[in-house]
């Protein structure tokens, strides 16, 4: 979108501004009466990008190994 427009173009267009609205989270400038309105998302859900988190070694062990692990030894219920 990024251009303003004014109440009749919105007119003609409204649901697929809306819609790219919705899609993109770019908010959509109407010019009415001298005035700027902006057609924007209340709030823009977050996303999270799982390959950009930090990776992080908490074991050393195999996946096959944490699967074989037991805590059976280790165990103490009275503890």
């Amino acid at each position: 979108m990024g251009d303003s427009m004014n109440a009749t173009q919105l007119r003609a267009q409204i649901y697929r501004v809306l819609d790219e609205v919705i899609a993109t989270g770019r908010p959509q400038r109407l010019v009415r009466k001298g005035h700027t309105l902006l057609i924007s998302i209340e709030s823009v859900p977050r996303r999270l990008d799982l390959d950009a988190l930090p990776r992080r070694h908490a074991t050393d062990l195999s996946p096959e190994e944490l699967a074989d692990l037991s805590w059976e030894d280790a165990w103490e219920p009275d503890r």
